[in-house]
């Protein structure tokens, strides 16, 4: 099964435990791009619209690409208040339009789904001249000031290897020179990057929903995903029963000229 669709299995979830993203990324987008009532966006792999409402705001008009039919509908009924909201159930890479479209693309942790090439080369080409490339994502880590609890968590990962033998790797930061050098590869000027954090609080049994929401985490074995489930949430109780979640989100703006 393609895990893109692991997503589409519970929207309801997802919409719920999924993050947002902070407001001074949004306005950096918006200032960096000039986004208002007389430009088009199109976002990528909407989901559930963690990364929507910001932009509608501005007044421009939306179209989103959105590989899952459930998610496709859940994001129509959402933002059916907005005239200049769109959503069309497909993926990106069969998804058509004239080039020269658009005033700005955008992706929201969902980009790294497609090929560089495929993505990189259609998003250039759909875009106008002048136009703005916005990709985003958030990494989230339970690392941190409470790390007597992400080492039991991580003692519990080891005794089951829900994925092998292959640890979870912690986002680095010294990457977004790389993703800057791959956006400039691909024909985008005026590239910047820029990193912002937060940090979040669940009890355990909202972190075990979050949990699944993750497209790895859904795909284990059921015996196995509860489990490892159960021995998390007694690890969080054990120490409290509130877990921080720190995220650490990584914006990529670009321009076509």
């Amino acid at each position: 099964m393609d895990l893109r669709l692991k997503f589409n299995e519970d929207v309801v979830n997802y919409d719920k435990w999924r993050p947002t993203y902070v407001a001074e990324l949004f306005n950096d987008i918006i200032h960096y791009s000039g986004l208002n009532s007389t430009k088009n966006a199109l976002e990528i792999g909407i989901g559930t619209g963690q990364a929507t409402l910001p932009i509608l705001k501005t007044g421009c008009k939306v179209t989103a690409v959105e590989l899952g039919e459930k998610l496709a509908e859940f994001t129509k009924q959402k933002f059916s208040q907005f005239s200049n909201f769109k959503v069309i159930n497909i993926d990106f890479e069969s998804f058509t339009n004239n080039d020269n479209k658009y005033d700005m693309i955008y992706s929201a942790t969902a980009f790294h789904w497609l090929p560089q090439d495929i993505g990189f080369t259609k998003v250039h080409s759909l875009l106008k001249h002048g136009g703005t490339v916005a990709l985003f994502w958030n990494h989230p880590s339970a690392i941190g000031k409470d790390g007597t609890m992400h080492t039991e968590i991580q003692k519990i990962y080891k005794k089951y290897k829900p994925f092998g033998d292959k640890s979870p790797k912690e986002f680095d930061e010294k990457t977004c020179q790389q993703y800057v050098d791959t956006m400039r590869k691909y024909g985008f000027s005026n590239v910047i990057t820029k990193i912002y954090r937060q940090t979040r609080k669940l009890h355990a049994e909202d972190y075990i929903s979050l949990l699944n929401t993750y497209s790895d985490h859904r795909s284990l074995q059921m015996d196995v995903k509860n489990v490892l489930e159960s021995e998390i949430a007694t690890v969080i109780d054990k120490f409290g029963g509130i877990i921080n979640i720190y995220d650490t989100m990584d914006l990529y703006l670009g321009k076509k000229y």
